[in-house]
């Protein structure tokens, strides 16, 4: 579906005589449905959706989507198959401004193994209104016009049935001016909505859905608003100042909102007399300009008035401005004679402390708290935040902050994407899924020029002489103006090809003389490709130049809240916070950075026969290296993410560039080894009575856990010994009493006189070989021993040399001929045992070495609902992640801690290298 929003509502109808395919479809309000040929689907007829049959039967390994959901017999209506349906429509939006053009779009994520709909991403871009062409070529290079992710593009281009054209919505002043150019061009009608009801439903949406999204800003520091403090009953009701080449301020209720004020001096206020007086015309020099300034210079100060003194009496500073350009006054100097840098500042501070003074009078008539700043005039600038949040905090005396959002200048495009009907359905409900923002496909850094894009009739503006569109001023140069308009995208997954244009979900820019500065992945380029000169730009400074605040917002919706995190205990993953604690942000960093060289050695092994895996590796080398150095200089670009968030962030570098599993052929390997001492260990620990076997498992978990290619310790024990080698050591240096010891606690919970059975034990894995085999499986197969269910949680996707699920199933494989326990666990897992305790395998819808409780599958959170015992094993999940989390059951946290800053960190003076964590934490029952 394609927005875009306006002041007014447009009945007229459409001209006689339009072309066909200009006549109007809506395909937004609701979808419409093919129903040929449509039919009852028997073979899914009252079946669960999730249940489908195990990946992996011959290794006879069951998943809980399989067994507890099959059992709980829940009727549900057959589902129905529309053989004739088109793919899903690529949703996307428009708000036509008077100075930008704000495109969000929406593309589907494809399907999951079982044939599922695996959520999308939803995108966002900006264009200069003086440059609508360039919003047109992105509509035509992304085909989102056209109306399907691949589907029938020539039905909807030659107008045949179904195919008549597209209805598509809009907002803001363009959708009425440039309407006829968008019909013409593309074949669209915009359908334009209410502009401020589009504003205040993006910003609703931001506020409850999406983490870190709004935050407060005061002597350039920024503190974040988290989205557990901004719930139905506290969030509503606020004020929304959007900001925009005027001001419209919006009181917004719960189920309704009023426009209450506004101003006529705004953003386009801004940017008009700022032209006028320094002769910059783009909106973004401006305020890089503004940044190099001293407005006491143009502005008289209070302290120019009282002779360089406060007026403590009402809270002035000598610094705050009693009167905007009024030192010109003083002065006998004519306009040449002042910087251009500090004529900018101070117009900026006079526009943002007017709209503050407005904005905070209203909030305090109608007894509001709570004001946020939207429009795409704050840009995340700090002098302009500063000056507002200053102005509000002065004038409500203290009982106000300003807040503003990462997502500030989308407000009105995401709100005209949401008033589609099935954009609704899908996207309004946090409930429905999980987003996670990426930032990832943001920064690819590779430039390219010398490939001319071919342009077809229907693309070319000489074949439209209807066209109505904006003129068009001279482009700047390509240095000056690609690369930075590049490095702002906010998502890039392809490039164009020298032959054609394919359908992904790439963005390219392209300047009149046919030089396209694209962000080219190995998988991009087409094999008739030309050969490309390519830039020398550091693509570090890019990056960092670019401004990049907000990244690709990426729906899950097979990802939910653990159920078990206890209630009423606030839950954050991370140990310590990254954007407090500068000390530790900064240690990480570079120990992440040290880390690099060790992980292109490993990206150019893994794909030696690969002719690209060089420029790959240099690529991922870049690229994250580029992320690290734009959080050192700016820590909340991103919001408030953690170490967590950085591990996975590496992680996304490393599979952007085709470098999926580094680890496959170790993993392997050490999983063979380990495999063959199994049975010897196992019969070793059945020879030991209750006490002493409890304590050769846990140790054995601790030992085995040393095996981790994450941990620069771990990668120098493995150039002087074998993986039997190392455990074997290991085995015989972790002897009691450990860094953390609560295993007297975990002894009388399992062995005492009061112990307990327990229902049905989750197990967070962590590393292959000897972790899981030697360590985790043993402790599995202990509880199972007990009459303890067990489901064993892994990976989704590769990360270091953590197990996935796929690989866990092949080691159980394995196990099932070698332990009898195990083979009767698997076999009941199968419904062939039904009163013995089951063994299954649980993807946990992760790809990083931590583990976020706030976002886990499907088949975890349904593996939970009779789970009474949780154990997480190793460094990442817990104890950077989920070290101080609590639950609403028995969790034993066991890691072997491999860094020697954070032994420190944890147990105190005393902390080395090596130490053991065993952190057993009993239930809490009311």
């Amino acid at each position: 579906v394609f927005i875009a929003s306006s002041i007014m509502d447009d009945d007229r109808e459409l001209e006689p005589g339009l072309p066909r395919h200009v006549r109007a479809r809506s395909i937004s309000v609701p979808l419409r449905l093919d129903l040929t040929g449509a039919a009852i689907d028997v073979s899914r007829a009252g079946a669960d959706p999730r249940d489908r049959e195990s990946s992996a039967p011959q290794a006879r390994i069951a998943t809980h989507a399989q067994t507890d959901v099959a059992r709980r017999n829940v009727p549900e209506a057959p589902a129905i198959s529309l053989p004739r349906q088109r793919d899903a429509v690529r949703h996307f939006a428009m708000d036509l401004g008077g100075s930008l053009v704000k495109l969000v779009y929406f593309s589907p994520g494809g399907l999951d193994e079982h044939g599922e709909p695996r959520g999308g991403r939803l995108h966002f871009r900006k264009f200069a209104s003086a440059h609508l062409e360039d919003c047109m070529e992105f509509i035509e290079f992304k085909k989102l016009h056209e109306g399907g992710s691949g589907g029938d593009a020539q039905s909807a281009r030659d107008g045949d049935g179904e195919g008549d054209g597209v209805t598509v919505k809009a907002t803001g002043g363009g959708a009425y001016k440039f309407h006829r150019a968008f019909q013409e061009r593309l074949g669209i009608t915009l359908e334009k909505e209410d502009e401020m009801a589009c504003a205040v439903a993006g910003a609703n949406f931001l506020l409850q859905t999406i983490r870190d999204e709004a935050f407060s800003y005061r002597d350039d520091k920024k503190e974040f608003i988290g989205k557990d403090e901004l719930t139905q009953e506290s969030l509503y009701p606020y004020l929304l100042v959007n900001i925009g080449s005027g001001v419209s301020i919006i009181k917004v209720d719960k189920d309704r909102h009023e426009r209450v004020s506004g101003s006529n001096i705004g953003g386009g206020t801004f940017w008009g007399l700022c032209r006028l007086l320094t002769g910059l015309k783009d909106y973004d020099e401006m305020l890089k300009l503004s940044a190099e300034a001293d407005n006491a210079k143009v502005d008289m100060l209070v302290g120019d008035i009282y002779g360089g003194r406060d007026y403590p009496k009402i809270g002035l500073s000598s610094e705050t401005i009693a009167s905007s350009f009024g030192r010109v006054v003083m002065d006998e100097g004519s306009l040449e004679d002042y910087s251009k840098a500090d004529i900018t500042l101070s117009l900026l501070r006079m526009i943002s402390y007017n709209i503050a003074h407005i904005a905070t009078m209203n909030a305090v008539k109608y007894g509001l708290k709570r004001i946020f700043f939207g429009g795409y005039f704050i840009r995340n600038h700090a002098y302009t935040m500063n000056t507002i949040s200053f102005a509000v905090d002065f004038w409500s005396k203290g009982e106000m902050k300003a807040m503003f959002l990462r997502h500030e200048g989308f407000l009105g495009a995401l709100g005209a994407f949401l008033s589609d009907v099935e954009a609704q359905k899908n996207l309004s409900s946090a409930s429905q899924g999980s987003w996670i923002e990426k930032f990832i496909k943001c920064s690819v850094p590779q430039m390219t020029k010398g490939i001319e894009r071919k342009r077809s009739s229907r693309n070319s503006l000489s074949s439209k002489a209807n066209v109505v569109s904006p003129t068009r001023p001279a482009r700047r140069s390509f240095n000056d103006s690609v690369i930075n308009d590049a490095m702002e995208r906010i998502e890039s997954d392809r490039a164009l090809s020298s032959s054609s244009i394919p359908e992904n979900d790439g963005d390219s820019v392209e300047d009149v003389e046919g030089i396209k500065s694209g962000f080219k992945t190995p998988d991009s380029l087409s094999s008739d490709e030309v050969t490309v000169e390519r830039r020398g730009e550091d693509p570090t400074q890019l990056l960092n130049s670019a401004g990049l605040q907000v990244g690709v917002l990426h729906l899950e919706p097979a990802l939910q809240e653990f159920p078990l995190l206890r209630k009423g205990h606030v839950y954050d993953p991370n140990l310590f916070d990254m954007l407090e604690n500068a000390t530790e942000r900064e240690y990480w960093l570079d120990t992440l950075e040290r880390l690099q060289p060790g992980l292109v050695a490993r990206c150019l092994a893994n794909d030696a026969s690969s002719d690209d895996v060089q420029e790959r590796a240099n690529s991922f080398n870049n690229v994250f290296k580029a992320h690290l150095s734009r959080l050192r200089e700016e820590p909340a670009a991103y919001g408030r993410i953690g170490l967590a968030d950085l591990f996975e962030m590496r992680e996304e570098c490393l599979r952007f560039f085709n470098f999926h599993d580094l680890y496959v052929d170790v993993k392997k390997q050490e999983n063979e080894s380990a495999l063959l001492v199994l049975p010897d260990l196992l019969q070793e620990i059945d020879s030991l009575d209750d006490d002493e076997r409890l304590l050769a498992i846990v140790e054995g978990v601790l030992a085995g856990n040393i095996f981790d290619w994450g941990s620069q310790g771990t990668l120098d024990l493995y150039r002087n010994g074998t993986i039997l080698e190392i455990y074997r050591k290991a085995r015989s240096t972790v002897n009691r009493p450990w860094a953390v010891d609560h295993y007297d606690a975990l002894r009388e919970r399992f062995n005492g006189p009061k112990k307990k059975t327990y229902r049905k034990a989750l197990l967070f894995c962590d590393n292959s070989g000897a972790d899981i085999i030697l360590g985790m499986l043993p402790l599995a197969r202990e509880l199972l021993k007990r009459g303890t269910s067990v489901a064993l949680v892994a990976n989704s996707l590769p990360a270091i040399n953590d197990i996935t699920v796929t690989e866990l199933r092949a080691v159980l494989q394995s196990a099932f001929e070698l332990d009898d326990t195990i083979k009767s666990a698997l076999d009941a897992a199968h419904g062939n045992a039904s009163d013995h305790p089951r063994l299954t395998v649980v993807s946990s819808g992760s790809g990083s070495p931590c583990i976020d409780f706030r976002r886990l599958s499907f088949d975890v959170c349904v593996a939970a609902r009779d789970a009474d015992l949780i154990v997480l094993e190793g460094m990442g999940r817990a104890i950077h992640t989920n070290y101080h989390a609590k639950f609403a059951c028995d969790t034993l946290k066991l890691a072997m801690i491999k860094n020697a800053r954070l032994a420190t960190q944890l147990v105190g003076d005393g902390g080395k290298m090596w130490d053991s964590v065993c952190l057993f934490d009993a239930a809490v029952h009311a």
